[in-house]
C-alpha cells in the first residue's frame, strides 16, 4: 500500500510537487433546500455565495481551466488531474493567481482552444477541513460537491472517512453520484473528440495515398490526445492516426482510454483498420465508445468490443 507521500507523487506524476490534493465526491442535488438545512445542522461554517465562471482549455496532460469570480480583481489558472469515478477520488491540482484573466483567456484560446465554459452559483460551507459546495450550474441544474482538502481534513484516510460520513449525512444515493466534472456534462463528448480528430487530420502527412486521417482518444483523466497518419516512402514504415494518438497518450503518462473518434478527409465514416482496432483495445475496454464521422454530424457510434470481437489480450499471455 502506498503511503501519503508515495500516493501524492503517484497521483501527480505530470504535475510539480507544489501541487495540492483533495478527496472529492459530486452528486446531483435533488432537494437543495434540504441540503442547505443539513449543512446548517452539521454546524458547517457559511462561506457565502460565489459566482464563478470557469473556462476550460484543451490540455495535453490532465485538465486546465481559468476561473474568474464575480467581484474579484483577478482570477486563477487551475491545472488538475482527477480520475473520473463515482466514488471519492483524488484530485491533484495547482492554483496560479492571474492578474489579467481576460488577456490570458485570449492567449490560451488562441494557442490551445476552448472546450467548455461553466458558469455557476456556488454556496460554500466549510466543515472540518472539507469544502461543501452547493452548486447551481447554468444549463445543468443543482449539485452538491465535497472537497476534503489535505492536510486540513487530515491524511488520505481521514479525508476519505469525512467524505464518506458526509455522503451518509446528506443521504446521497448511488444513482445520484456523478463521475465527471461539470465541463464534461456540458460538452457533447462525441463532438469534442471529433473536432480534435479533425484538427489532427488537417495536418496529416499523406503524400502517397492522399488519404488523410485523424484520431482522438480521451484518457481517464479527461485529457484528449490526437494524432494523424504519417506516411513514408517505404510504405510499411507509415503510421496510422490511431497509433499516433495513442503514442501521445502514453508519452503524457496515461495508460487507459475512455472514448475514441476517427475522422477521414475523403470518407464520411472511416473505421479503424484491423491493426488499430487491436492497438485501441490494448488501452480501452469492450464498452469504450468509438465515434466515426465529422464534426457537427451525427456520428456513427460503436464500441471497441463491436469493432474487434475476440480481441487478443494480455490474459492469453498467462497461458
Amino acid at each position: 500500500m502506498l503511503d501519503d507521500d508515495e500516493r501524492f507523487r503517484h497521483g501527480c506524476d505530470a504535475i510539480p510537487a507544489m501541487a495540492r490534493v483533495n478527496i472529492e465526491l459530486k452528486a446531483v442535488d435533488r432537494d437543495p433546500e434540504a441540503t442547505l438545512a443539513r449543512c446548517v445542522g452539521l454546524g458547517a461554517t457559511d462561506g457565502g455565495v460565489l459566482r464563478q465562471r470557469d473556462v476550460y482549455f484543451m490540455a495535453r496532460r490532465g485538465r486546465l481551466k481559468l476561473r474568474v469570480e464575480e467581484g474579484a480583481l483577478g482570477g486563477e489558472l487551475i491545472a488538475y488531474r482527477r480520475t473520473d469515478a463515482f466514488e471519492p477520488a483524488d484530485s491533484t491540482y495547482i492554483l496560479a493567481p492571474v492578474a489579467a484573466p481576460e488577456d490570458l483567456a485570449e492567449a490560451l484560446e488562441a494557442t490551445l482552444g476552448t472546450v467548455a465554459v461553466v458558469t455557476k452559483r456556488r454556496h460554500l460551507f466549510l466543515w472540518e477541513g472539507v469544502r461543501i459546495h452547493l452548486d447551481e450550474v447554468d444549463d445543468l441544474g443543482s449539485f452538491v460537491e465535497f472537497e476534503a482538502v489535505l492536510p486540513d481534513a487530515g491524511d488520505f484516510g481521514a479525508a476519505q472517512e469525512k467524505v464518506a460520513r458526509l455522503r451518509g449525512e446528506f443521504g446521497i444515493a448511488d444513482d445520484a453520484l456523478v463521475s465527471v466534472g461539470y465541463a464534461d456534462l456540458l460538452m457533447d463528448g462525441p463532438q469534442v473528440l471529433l473536432s480534435a480528430a479533425h484538427g489532427a487530420m488537417v495536418n496529416a502527412y499523406a503524400p502517397y495515398s492522399e488519404f488523410k486521417v485523424g484520431a482522438a482518444v480521451r484518457a481517464r483523466s479527461g485529457a484528449i490526445y490526437s494524432g494523424a497518419n504519417v506516411e513514408n516512402v517505404a510504405y510499411p514504415q507509415g503510421q496510422c492516426a490511431e497509433a499516433s494518438a495513442l503514442g501521445a497518450l502514453v508519452a503524457a503518462g496515461e495508460s487507459a482510454i475512455t472514448a475514441v473518434a476517427v475522422v477521414a478527409e475523403r470518407l464520411e465514416v472511416c473505421t479503424p483498420c484491423g491493426g488499430c482496432r487491436q492497438r485501441l483495445r490494448e488501452f480501452g475496454g469492450v464498452d469504450t465508445p468509438v465515434y466515426l464521422g465529422r464534426p457537427g454530424s451525427d456520428p456513427v457510434t460503436t464500441t471497441l468490443g463491436e469493432l474487434l470481437p475476440g480481441a487478443f489480450h494480455r490474459e492469453a499471455l498467462q497461458g
